[in-house]
């Protein structure tokens, strides 16, 4: 499916903020408060296993708190769903360093992917939590010079290079002296 609105790269690029919304928090709270209970899981179990504070958690589920992409993708790993489950599409999502939208959702037999636009400012780095087992990224580099891959070796992508790697491990993404631009597909496994 083609989409009318391609990854350009005169598009503006705002900065990560640490206030800014990373998508409409009701609607994402509601969302992992219902996958959290479908699964039978407290508060305080899925705070625990996800690595963040109960806090944290009840601030994401009531609407209250914004989350930074890491904290999404470790709620949602430990609940054994994509990202997407969480925060629909379209929005934009801020981490350390990676701005992402994601883009599309589809399925096939076998496996969920996601397939995001990213934007990570000249200098910045960020390191995301392991993803389930079995979870791969496969990325391609538009403009400037990226790092990706498992935390203890990334590899590196330059314009129109392609890299792939299993996230199922921490890793991390680290652009060099100007703006990545680059798309991103994460391919989740499904599970029987």
């Amino acid at each position: 499916m083609l989409h009318d609105s391609p990854m350009r790269s005169d598009a503006p690029n705002p900065q990560p903020r640490a206030d800014t919304p990373t998508t409409d928090m009701p609607d994402v709270g509601r969302r992992i408060r219902r996958l959290r209970e479908e699964r039978g899981l407290s508060l305080s179990e899925l705070a625990r296993r996800a690595g963040i504070g109960k806090a944290t958690l009840s601030g994401l589920e009531n609407g209250t708190r914004n989350p930074t992409l890491e904290t999404l993708w470790a709620v949602t790993a430990q609940l054994g769903v994509p990202l997407a489950a969480a925060v629909g599409t379209g929005p934009v999502a801020h981490g350390a360093a990676v701005q992402g939208v994601l883009l599309e959702v589809f399925e096939e037999e076998g496996a969920t992917y996601e397939l995001y636009r990213l934007v990570v400012p000249a200098g910045t780095s960020q390191t995301s939590p392991a993803h389930p087992e079995g979870v791969t990224e496969h990325l391609t580099v538009f403009t400037g010079t990226l790092r990706a891959g498992p935390a203890g070796a990334p590899l590196l992508a330059g314009p129109g290079e392609h890299v792939s790697w299993r996230s199922d491990v921490p890793h991390t993404y680290a652009a060099g002296d100007q703006d990545v631009h680059a798309g991103l597909l994460i391919r989740y496994p499904r599970r029987p």
